[in-house]
């Protein structure tokens, strides 16, 4: 993944609602949610939904699809993983990461 797709990426991230959304339909897997459904489950209103899904959309992060007269949203797991990726590319420098100690 390149610089300008992360930076894409994790600005469309970080807001409350498209992270809620995003975490929702990685949550809900590659079948997706029609978007009715992501913003009942959300309590996000239909018009804001719509401008969150657009900018998750634009970013590459999820991925619409028309089935009947639904449109069905799916996490772009390709992306995803690219984004992982790409914050984790060398970590350690390389060599294996020490145990994260949890309090």
């Amino acid at each position: 993944m390149k610089t300008d797709h992360a930076l894409s990426a994790l600005a469309a991230l970080a807001q409350d609602s498209r992270l809620a959304v995003f975490r929702l339909l990685v949550q809900v897997g590659p079948d997706g949610m029609a978007a009715s459904k992501i913003a009942e489950e959300l309590g996000i209103p239909p018009s804001s939904l719509s401008f969150h899904l657009k900018e998750l959309t634009h970013a590459a992060l999820v991925v619409p699809r028309q089935e009947g007269r639904f449109v069905i949203y799916a996490a772009n797991f390709e992306t995803m993983n690219g984004l992982l990726g790409f914050l984790t590319d060398n970590c350690c420098g390389g060599k294996a990461c020490p145990p994260v100690r949890r309090k």
